[in-house]
């Protein structure tokens, strides 16, 4: 059974539809049904989907269970440098509010090869005597909402494509924020 078994395929997906089979994948990621590999792959293809027809196989050979949530990765997640440099990059998911802190560090953090949850996602941004580099991809549409003291702050806004939204956040203190976009490929 599928979770929109009696919906018409055609029909175009919602957020709710896209984040009810997050959990459901989430669910099958936690119990080892699949490999973390297949999850973002797979997760991916759920926040890209534009019908529910696009959602239906992503969960055909799974169990769908009452206790299915969003998944909390696809809520809220943190990253943290203190006295280190921390890099993240390649495949990973993203939260859709995601806070990224560098304290007395660094933080560099490439969104670009990253699975996005939604349409939206909040970049909360906080670098304290740190410096917090990161990469969005190129169709992102970027919304500078932070504030700079005693810092460098540069965030390349607007919009380049019909990508995500991301809002970015956040403070630097005696710091360093540079955000930018990965380059058209």
């Amino acid at each position: 059974m599928t979770p929109f078994a009696g919906d018409d395929p055609a029909q175009r997906a919602s957020d709710a539809d896209r984040d009810r089979v997050a959990g459901i994948l989430g669910e099958a990621l936690a119990t080892g049904r699949l490999t973390t590999a297949e999850h973002a792959d797979r997760l991916d293809a759920a926040y890209t989907a534009v019908t529910l027809g696009d959602l239906v196989p992503l969960t055909t050979d799974l169990p769908v269970t009452s206790t299915a949530q969003a998944s909390a990765v696809a809520d809220r997640q943190k990253i943290i440098a203190v006295f280190s440099k921390v890099i993240r990059r390649g495949r990973w998911v993203a939260g859709r509010h995601t806070e990224l802190r560098s304290t007395f560090g660094a933080l560099i953090v490439d969104l670009s090869d990253a699975v996005i949850p939604g349409r939206e996602v909040t970049l909360e941004l906080n670098s304290f005597c740190g410096k917090l580099i990161v990469t969005v991809p190129h169709e992102a549409h970027v919304i500078d909402e932070g504030l700079a003291v005693f810092s460098k702050r540069a965030v390349t806004a607007g919009k380049d494509g019909d990508g995500p939204l991301i809002r970015v956040t956040g403070r630097a203190t005696f710091g360093k924020i540079v955000v930018y976009r990965k380059p058209s490929p």
